[in-house]
């Protein structure tokens, strides 16, 4: 599951889709480069009528449709796509003042995951009244204030924008939090293969951990676009790749920005002193030392009190501890999760199936040092074509092209392993696998449908990813379908289940005994399981109220439909069921994997909390998390521990993680490849509430 896929919440998951921001260096130039209008010529632009239908795009597969009926009171909208299987459907309505102001608005209809949406809004006499899936809440207004919905198409964007056009200093207060700010970015010409247009393209911003990055042509909506996905007028579906493509663009010069903000480059020896190092090969807390650091690796470890080179920064570390950087083993790597896994401590990451071409220039930003992020450890994505399938990496639709699939990401030299997705034709699997054995990849990946863990364990995967995918086999009937939304809707049914039965108890022991690594995602399914509407979901509780606005909404409002108590009982029991299974599996000696599914960053944490509940201490978490998954990776020589010639990659807490898991919640210091971050200067570029301050810094003397 993608970040935006598992999202819920259809605004919500636009506004994190569009990692874009202004671009200074190209907003109003003139230049004409390929598709660009110079600004001087606009007055030749033909006007064109605002579109009525629009395409929902996915790496340039149509998935959706958003129609647009406009009436004398304002709008009426119905929004709906469907990628891998799941999607939300929503019908708006939308009722404006003289003015362009909302004044009524109603949502109804699901969130991707099922959760029901009954949202409303309205604006009578300076009183604002809304209901979310949060809950009600009301204001007294005495300015005009603009209210963003939380579950909407992304017409909303259309509307804010009209009504930012007409305020004068184009900032206008955001209900129920936030403001929202437009600012022009670029000018672009659009066509439909007969019309060519001019269209303006914009960031919006203000309620969100980035802005959003749509296009008007005069005051009609044209559509918004990120790198991997576009909603589009209809007719201008080719200007998907193109505009994509500027999307990327853009969101690479906003997090080059921010790069060369936060970053600290000293370009001289760092001495961190007055430290506490894990080491993670003993799982133990050594006394106060200091580490001295040149170039992007550790060349020294000392006393406390050891000696600072003449040219070298020196870093305070204030008798807390330094762990070497975590492994995030179930990613799908994008430019905003880059840098809040950097700032989490984050320092390598397995990415799970992305778009890969999309993935390569990332990792290339990366490695030249344009922008933070973890080192990545690349998974071949390979699907199968069906009406539910997921648009990411490969897609095939016989076993010739599956078995060629898997060549083309060992030919590439830079995959250490294939992933299956649901898709797949289960009896294309033993050809996949034998391919990759021969080309020495790795197989890890979901359980197919119309299949079961088992065939996949005696078929030869390495891996089994989500813990779901496993257990599933021991309560689906034959036929059901798991690339729809049953695969996690089922898990209601657990609460049912004798983990002590022979069928139970036969898979684990083949896990076991075959020597199978098992990718849980724990954090994914305790947020589908027990996130409830209106309440704090249980894994955000520490950090929720130092997010934006729409982080907050999105963290109170549930995944699933829980609509009666049988079904609160029923996915709380499975999240019991799910937590017992894996208690089982690491005292069978299976070798369970630390990924969230969910971006990394706050929600890694939280996975690794979560493993206290099978019976994992802090310090075997702390190593595992770190050595543990280097040495699974194969560089354990490289990374994973704190000791000379290592490179360097570890983070600093103020606390003792080793008594107090949760210290490693907040983080001073990061250094990733020898660079050094502060997540105090990471957190405000994002709208998020720094946790602690900086440590104290010391330049050479000059």
């Amino acid at each position: 599951m993608r970040d935006w896929q598992k999202a819920g919440l259809a605004s919500a998951l636009l506004l994190a889709l569009a990692a874009c921001s202004p671009a200074e260096d190209v907003a109003n130039t003139g230049t004409n480069t390929d598709g660009e209008v110079a600004a001087d010529e606009t007055a030749t632009m033909p006007e064109i009528a605002e579109s009525e239908v629009f395409t929902v795009l996915v790496g340039g597969t149509p998935i959706g449709q958003m129609e647009v009926t406009t009436n004398e009171a304002g709008y009426t909208v119905d929004f709906e796509f469907r990628n891998n299987g799941r999607g939300p459907t929503l019908t708006e309505t939308v009722t404006l003042d003289e003015t362009g102001m909302p004044v009524g608005w109603t949502v109804a209809g699901n969130t991707t995951f099922g959760n029901a949406v009954d949202e409303s809004y309205d604006y009578i006499d300076n009183e604002a009244s809304w209901t979310d899936t949060t809950g009600s809440d009301q204001a007294v207004i005495e300015e005009g204030a603009f209210y963003v919905p939380q579950n909407a198409s992304p017409y909303w964007l259309a509307i804010a924008a009209r009504a930012l056009m007409a305020d004068e200093d184009g900032v206008l207060p955001a209900i129920p939090g936030g403001e929202l700010r437009m600012t022009e970015i670029d000018r672009q010409n659009v066509t439909n293969g007969s019309d060519t247009l001019e269209a303006v393209v914009y960031a919006m911003s203000g309620t969100s951990l980035n802005p959003t990055y749509f296009l008007m042509t005069g005051e009609a909506f044209f559509g918004i676009i990120t790198p991997g996905f576009a909603l589009l007028a209809e007719g201008f579906e080719g200007e998907d790749e193109r505009l994509r493509a500027l999307a990327a663009d853009y969101g690479a010069n906003r997090f080059a920005e921010i790069q060369q903000r936060v970053i600290r480059d000293y370009d001289a020896p760092v001495l961190i002193r007055n430290v506490h190092i894990f080491d993670a090969a003993s799982e133990t807390r050594g006394d106060a030392a200091s580490v001295l650091v040149e170039g992007n690796r550790i060349v020294s470890i000392g006393a406390a009190d050891m000696a600072r080179p003449d040219d070298a920064v020196e870093i305070d570390g204030g008798g807390g501890t330094l762990l070497p950087g975590f492994f995030e083993m179930h990613g799908h790597m994008g430019e905003t999760a880059a840098f809040l896994n950097i700032a989490a401590g984050v320092t390598s990451l397995r990415d799970m199936g992305n778009n890969n071409e999309v993935l390569s220039a990332l990792m290339a930003r990366i490695e030249s040092g344009e922008l933070a992020g973890p080192r990545i450890h690349r998974s071949g994505f390979i699907e199968g074509r069906s009406p539910f399938n997921s648009n990411n990496g490969i897609l095939v639709s016989s076993e010739e092209e599956a078995v060629a699939a898997v060549h083309t990401y060992a030919d590439a030299g830079v995959y250490h392993q294939i992933k299956i997705y649901n898709s797949i034709n289960p009896d294309w699997v033993p050809a996949m696998i034998a391919a990759a054995r021969e080309r020495g990849l790795r197989v890890a990946g979901h359980v197919p449908a119309f299949t079961n863990a088992d065939a996949m364990i005696m078929a030869g995967y390495n891996e089994l990813t989500h813990i779901n995918q496993i257990m599933l086999g021991w309560v689906l009937e034959d036929g059901e379908d798991t690339r729809t939304l049953l695969r996690l809707t089922a898990l209601r049914r657990l609460p049912g289940l004798d983990l002590m039965s022979e069928p139970v108890q036969s898979t684990i022991r083949e896990i076991a005994e075959r020597g199978i690594a098992v990718d849980p995602t724990f954090a994914i399914h305790e947020a589908l399981l027990l996130s409830r509407n209106g309440e704090v979901s249980p894994g955000t509780v520490d950090y929720v109220d130092h997010l934006p606005v729409d982080a907050q909404r999105q963290a109170r409002s549930a995944w699933a439909d829980i609509s009666n108590e049988e079904d609160d009982a029923n996915y709380r029991g499975a999240f019991d069921q799910i937590t017992e299974t894996l208690r089982m599996m690491r005292e069978a000696g299976i070798l369970l994997v630390p990924g969230t599914d969910l971006g990394g960053s706050f929600t890694y944490h939280r996975e690794l909390e979560l493993y206290q509940n099978i019976g994992m201490t802090p310090p075997e978490i702390l190593a595992w998390a770190s050595h543990g998954m280097a040495e699974y990776l194969g560089v354990g020589d490289e990374v994973g521990l704190i000791e000379e010639g290592y490179l360097a990659d570890f983070f600093l807490v103020p606390g003792d993680p080793t008594q107090d898991l949760s210290d490693i919640k907040t983080i001073s210091m990061v250094m990733a490849d020898g660079r050094v971050y502060f997540p105090t200067e990471i957190y405000p570029e994002f709208g998020i509430v720094p946790f602690t301050e900086a440590p104290n810094v010391i330049l050479p003397a000059e």
